[in-house]
């Protein structure tokens, strides 16, 4: 253990568990601030901001901080290291403002404002693994190398500006816009990225920073050349799945649907109705596997039909705990994510309430599955009127757009020839070749269920993806009933129809079998991630293999150390 303490300003909101980590995987104590008279003794700060921009400011300014962080960082001598909103809190102010107002101040340590990217130019929020271009040579990089991806989850950015450039320590590109992606000058670093999510890369970044600050030479920057017409790329992302739920003797394990019927059946050899639960695996083991194959995010789907809530459901959230210890990517987790009452105690707990101890376990984005359809229907019913009480809404607010995912479950109703669709609420869509229905139907709308698709609802996967990026959601987890665990490659139909509709980033989920069906469906449409769950837990395909697919018919794909 180094004798050096790092004093982490942690605010209350979003994961923090994973930067904790990510500090005591690197061998060093924590010391938590609870008062602002620590800020001034801390012998350096560790930063890690997650949420929203309003969120955090409101919190350091009514826990006193902002006083004692401004002298801490004024001369630019003493160890600092901000972390997303640790960075962009920096700056002068933030267009991620409370309603009614079009700023509000940050810090004002560094010279510019955080702006919103278009989401009519790109897709928002920016998520992924991206590249960097270095302005300066710093210590705190002395492990990662030039090529290495690191993870960005944001909606807004600070942009290059005259007063700010000999603060850029770095800059990344994204769909043409370039941002500053971290800063330094002199012992003051922090970056847009996420480190303590950047696997290896992100670990080694945090080691850099802490042995210069032990050894004293963290303000050895210097200026480097740097080619501004070069751009970074964002990378396709591949995540993988975990369904996880009771098996009949009570233990959480890992299983898989079969058009979303996670029993084995007589094609496995079990008697009609009396098979047990698909046993793939525990779910912690399972998640360090593919943490250290090269996996860009896991997601944790609890399946479980809650008898209790998620407050009460402590195995779930002691498998986040554990696994956010030795797992340094993206981890979502979803299931169970609404209001209820407690039918025991009568007490009530709010949607915000339920994700907010997801992220205190260790999530980093929660996936809310049918509580976004009775929001969506909610609604378009209004005809377009936001009430602020939905679960997207209220956790975005708190925790930002880049940490809420809504999961569709669709199936297809297929239209006739010459059939006519008058509900504004069913979007047609034109199928492919291989996908015509049972009597060569080509066109059919994507009914959205509920429960684990045991009910239908009267409302179309995209018209659902519409309202949820209305309410605030960020990105789109889309599944498809009729494809689950058919292994016949992804439903380009759907995933092209919704993905074109919104500006929020989609992920492409069920009927993955091969390497062929990531690479086509990242061809064929502008999702942004694909995910596979059976095939990676029966071994049958190895995510490098999928990763080397891609890259050799010109998908970009991450690259990364082996952990």
């Amino acid at each position: 253990m180094h004798k050096l303490k790092v004093s982490l300003l942690d605010y209350g909101a979003g994961n923090v568990r994973s930067v904790r980590n990510a500090i005591t995987a690197n061998g060093y104590e924590i010391e938590d601030i609870t008062d602002p008279s620590q800020i001034d003794d801390a012998e350096v700060i560790i930063f890690p901001g997650v949420g929203s921009y309003r969120s955090a400011m409101s919190v350091l300014e009514s826990k006193g901080y902002v006083e004692p962080l401004r002298r801490y960082l004024r001369d630019g001598k003493r160890p600092y290291l901000g972390i997303c909103l640790g960075m962009q809190t920096l700056f002068e102010s933030s267009e991620e403002a409370p309603e009614g107002q079009k700023t509000m101040k940050g810090l004002g340590i560094i010279p510019g404002h955080v702006v919103k990217f278009d989401d009519r130019e790109m897709t928002v929020p920016h998520i992924g693994w991206n590249g960097r271009m270095h302005h300066q040579d710093s210590p705190v990089f002395k492990y990662v190398n030039e090529g290495e991806e690191v993870y960005f989850v944001h909606s807004y950015f600070a942009p290059i500006v005259e007063e700010n450039v000999d603060w850029t320590l770095t800059s990344t590109t994204y769909s043409g816009r370039r941002f500053i992606s971290s800063i330094q000058k002199g012992c003051v670093v922090a970056c847009q990225f996420h480190p303590e999510k950047s696997g290896k890369t992100g670990l080694n970044f945090v080691k850099g920073f802490l042995e210069a600050v032990e050894a004293g030479t963290l303000s050895n920057s210097k200026p480097l050349g740097v080619d501004l017409d070069k751009q970074t790329q964002l990378v396709k992302r591949v995540v993988v799945a975990l369904d996880v739920r009771q098996n009949d003797h009570g233990d959480l394990v890992v299983t898989k649907g079969d058009q979303y019927d996670v029993r084995e059946n007589e094609k496995e050899g079990a008697i009609a109705g009396k098979g047990g639960v698909r046993n793939l695996g525990k779910p912690v083991s399972l998640a360090a596997r593919y943490y250290t194959e090269g996996a860009d995010e896991i997601a944790f789907l609890n399946i479980t039909s809650f008898r209790q809530g998620v407050i009460e459901d402590m195995p779930m959230l002691q498998v986040l705990e554990a696994a956010s210890k030795t797992i340094f990517v993206p981890l979502t987790v979803g299931g169970g994510i609404r209001s209820y009452t407690d039918p025991e105690s009568g007490k009530t707990w709010d949607a915000l309430e339920v994700a907010s101890r997801y992220f205190r376990a260790g999530a980093d984005k929660i996936s809310i599955g049918s509580d976004s359809v009775s929001a969506a229907e909610e609604y378009m019913a209004s005809g377009g009127q936001k009430t602020g009480k939905t679960s997207i809404e209220s956790i975005s607010h708190v925790y930002g757009a880049q940490a809420v995912v809504i999961s569709i479950d669709p199936k297809r109703v297929y239209v006739g020839q010459d059939e006519q669709v008058t509900n504004t609420n069913h979007v047609v869509v034109d199928l492919e070749d291989s996908q015509v229905g049972p009597n060569g139907e080509r066109r059919c709308w994507y009914q959205c269920t509920v429960k684990g698709g045991r009910e239908s609802r009267d409302i179309c996967a995209v018209t659902v993806a519409k309202a949820a990026e209305a309410l605030g959601a960020g990105e789109i987890m889309l599944n498809c009933i009729d494809m689950d665990g058919q292994c016949n490659g992804f439903d380009h139909s759907l995933m092209k129809a919704v993905s074109d509709a919104v500006s929020i980033p989609v992920i492409a989920s069920s009927g993955a079998g091969n390497e062929q069906h990531f690479t086509d469906v990242f061809t064929a449409t502008n999702v942004q991630a694909a995910l596979a769950a059976g095939m990676f837990h029966r071994k049958e395909v190895e995510i490098d293999a999928v990763k080397k697919h891609m890259m050799s018919n010109g998908i970009p794909s991450r690259t990364w150390s082996q952990e």
